[in-house]
C-alpha cells in the first residue's frame, strides 16, 4: 500500500456518502461503508469491497468495524440530526482522530463545531452559493469557500492579444492570478502557464481572486 493511500470510513450510504465513497475509490484509497438500511447496502456492495448493513449509532459496532483505525471517518446520516450527534459522539469516544460529517442545517452545522468536528459539510448551502455566483458572475467556473468570495473565473484574452502576462500585471493591477490558460479553444488547461509567452486572440484565461476584484476587470 502506498504512503498516498488512505483508509476512510464512511457511515451513511444515501446519495451522497455512496458518490463520496464511489470516488474515494476511483482515486484508489480503501473504503468501509456502514448504513443501517439493506437496499442502501445492497447497492453499495458492487462498487465498494467492504460494506456493512450496521448501525453506527452503536460504537461497539464502530469498534469491531476498526473505526478508530481509520485515517478518516465521514458521517452522512440522512435527515436525522439525532443520529448523526451519536455517530460523531461515538467515533470521539472510541478515540477517531478525523471525523467529517454531512450537515443537514445551519443549526446542524453549528452543533457539530462546537463539538469539535474536524470538517462539517452543507452541501446543499454550497451548491446554493455556487448557483448563486454563476448567474451573478458572467464566466465564472467555480465558488470556493475560503472565508470569503473567492472565485474562478474564466476570461477570453481578445483585445489583450499579443501581450504577456508580465505585460498585463494582473496581480498588482486587478489583485487576480492567473492559474491556467485554454489555448486557442482547446478542451485541456495548461497550468501554471509562463509569464512571459505571448496570448492569443482565441486563448481563454483561468483566474482566481474576490469576486469584487475580479468584476473589476475589463469587459471582453
Amino acid at each position: 500500500m502506498s504512503k498516498e493511500t488512505i483508509e476512510v470510513g464512511v457511515i451513511g450510504l444515501g446519495k451522497f456518502g455512496l458518490e463520496l465513497a464511489l470516488n474515494l475509490r476511483k482515486l484508489g484509497h480503501n473504503v468501509v461503508g456502514v448504513d443501517t438500511f439493506e437496499e442502501r447496502v445492497k447497492a453499495a456492495k458492487p462498487y465498494i469491497a467492504q460494506v456493512f448493513q450496521a448501525d453506527g449509532t452503536d460504537p461497539q459496532t464502530l469498534k469491531q468495524l476498526s473505526f478508530q483505525d481509520f485515517d478518516y471517518v465521514v458521517v452522512s446520516t440522512g435527515e436525522s440530526l439525532e443520529a448523526s450527534v451519536l455517530v460523531v459522539l461515538n467515533l470521539q469516544e472510541i478515540g477517531v482522530n478525523k471525523i467529517w460529517v454531512k450537515a443537514i442545517s445551519v443549526a446542524h452545522k453549528k452543533i457539530l463545531s462546537k463539538m469539535g468536528v474536524d470538517y462539517v459539510v452543507f452541501p446543499e448551502l454550497f451548491a446554493a452559493k455556487q448557483l448563486a455566483h454563476k448567474l451573478s458572475t458572467p464566466g465564472m467556473v467555480e465558488y470556493l469557500s475560503m472565508g470569503t468570495d473567492i472565485l474562478i473565473k474564466e476570461r477570453e484574452v481578445k483585445e489583450w492579444a499579443g501581450k504577456t502576462l508580465i505585460d498585463l500585471n494582473l496581480t498588482n493591477n486587478y489583485q487576480v492570478q492567473v492559474i491556467a490558460i485554454r489555448k486557442n479553444g482547446s478542451e485541456e488547461l495548461n497550468f501554471v502557464p509562463k509569464a512571459t509567452e505571448e496570448l492569443k486572440e482565441n486563448d481563454i484565461l483561468i483566474m482566481i481572486g474576490t469576486k469584487e476584484n475580479l468584476i473589476k476587470l475589463p469587459d471582453n
